[in-house]
């Protein structure tokens, strides 16, 4: 092998690399399916089942919750489990240990299984800003410029 057969060797090598795809991982992708009767189960079960990548369907018709596992993308069983005119979202309820304000109005959620809340950004929660700090300082002992009413 000369130098020659070194080139176009290294060259097809580093042609397959740039052709190879990544592999998709797998997901698990929960949403919440408003289903009334097992025909509507079936109805969304065969559905998400037809979805490229889609591995296992699972419905749970309790709890409004179906979770399809497989080499899927969010959006596209979104989409698919829209196609079925029933009304879909993400699933929104996480174990009310995960979230720092359980009982806040935006999180707690009368129709939620039990132990679990709304997921709900930590925004909602009041946070100190400067301008209460700056009123704070104002009556501090440690600041000489300090209120001397108190």
């Amino acid at each position: 092998m000369g130098v020659e057969g070194t080139l176009e060797y290294l060259s097809a090598l580093l042609s397959r690399a740039k052709k190879r795809k990544k592999k998709k991982q797998i997901q698990t992708v929960a949403l919440k399916v408003r289903m009334d009767c097992e025909g509507c189960e079936r109805k969304v079960k065969n559905v998400l089942s037809g979805v490229k990548g889609a591995k296992s369907v699972d419905v749970d018709r309790k709890q409004q919750k179906v979770t399809v596992t497989g080499y899927v993308e969010p959006k596209k069983v979104l989409k698919a489990a829209q196609s079925t005119k029933k009304k879909v979202e993400m699933w929104p309820y996480v174990p009310y240990t995960l979230v720092a304000h359980p009982y806040v109005a935006q999180a707690y959620d009368k129709k939620a299984p039990p132990n679990m809340v709304r997921s709900i950004p930590n925004t909602v929660t009041i946070n100190e800003t400067t301008v209460d700090d700056r009123y704070t300082n104002m009556f501090s002992d440690e600041n000489p410029n300090a209120c001397s009413i108190m």
